[in-house]
């Protein structure tokens, strides 16, 4: 494969595990948990590079997976003491993001990690990090882990479907049947958790909340099928990555900027020509009630 289909690739395997997650987020109206875990886990990274001198791999997993429970443990505890949950949300995240950018100009010296890789990722440098894989070849590292994560990402969405969906729509309901809303909140924090981690160190936080955000609130506008508005959630997130890198090509100027930005083009296109929610549709049936 060429240079620009590897970043294209990885950018859509990004767009579309962040894609599927960020519906329930988005359903559950926890979209800014997005935010909070995606610059919380900068703070498991350092502290995973701390313990074992790497910045890749099972170990920044691990890290982000701990930053992105402690991050949901937390503002539950905040929640449960009566503060609201977007200042909770504030509070956790700017906390655990400080602690590590102070970790990071402290006690990291002249590691491969800083504010602007955190930010806006490295993908242009993707490619030139590959392994090899059996039957498969040469492989960029990024691009391999990715594919992992979508894989897990889809495999628990198929188990745990039912259950998601009654806990996103009627927590009550569910907890009434029986499920173990708590467990299930916590395993669905761990995979944004893995889902961010794998996508920070290729496309940053920017990028990284936008995907998660962005192309699943402009399914949302098309469909209130569940199913429908997965699917079209993880087409957008492709199409953002795609769209994306051209528009940096074209412009000469940050990918992962470009890929963020695009995801806000396919919502602006869709906030208006939305057959239901749309500007376009609302206006044309006040004309016709007229």
């Amino acid at each position: 494969m060429t240079y620009a289909a590897w970043i294209i690739l990885t950018a859509s395997l990004v767009g579309v595990s962040c894609g599927l997650m960020g519906v329930f987020l988005i359903l559950r109206k926890q979209a800014m948990m997005s935010d909070a875990i995606s610059h919380s886990v900068l703070l498991g990274i350092v502290i995973a590079y701390i313990i074992t001198s790497e910045v890749s791999g099972f170990y920044m997993l691990v890290g982000g997976v701990f930053a992105g429970l402690l991050t949901a443990f937390l503002v539950q505890g905040l929640g449960s003491l009566n503060v609201q949950q977007d200042a909770s949300m504030g509070i956790v995240f700017t906390t655990l993001f400080a602690v590590g950018v102070i970790l990071i100009s402290t006690s990291l010296g002249n590691a491969h990690l800083d504010i602007q890789h955190a930010l806006m990722g490295e993908i242009t440098f993707i490619p030139f990090h590959a392994i090899s894989l059996p039957f498969i070849g040469e492989v960029p590292e990024a691009t391999a882990l990715l594919a992992i994560v979508l894989v897990i990402v889809l495999f628990f969405i198929t188990i745990f479907y039912k259950e998601w969906k009654i806990t996103t729509f009627d927590p009550a309901l569910a907890a009434s049947l029986g499920l173990p809303v708590l467990v299930l909140h916590y395993l669905f924090m761990s995979l944004i958790s893995v889902t961010t981690i794998a996508s920070f160190d290729a496309v940053g936080a920017i990028m990284v909340v936008a995907m998660l955000i962005t192309p699943a609130a402009s399914a949302y506008l098309w469909t209130e099928r569940l199913t429908i508005m997965l699917l079209l959630s993880s087409v957008f997130g492709v199409l953002a990555a795609i769209a994306g890198y051209y528009i940096a090509v074209w412009i000469d100027t940050s990918i992962s900027g470009s890929m963020a930005f695009a995801t806000g083009i396919i919502f602006l296109i869709s906030f208006i020509f939305s057959p239901s929610h749309g500007i376009l549709a609302k206006y044309m049936r006040k004309v016709k009630t007229a």
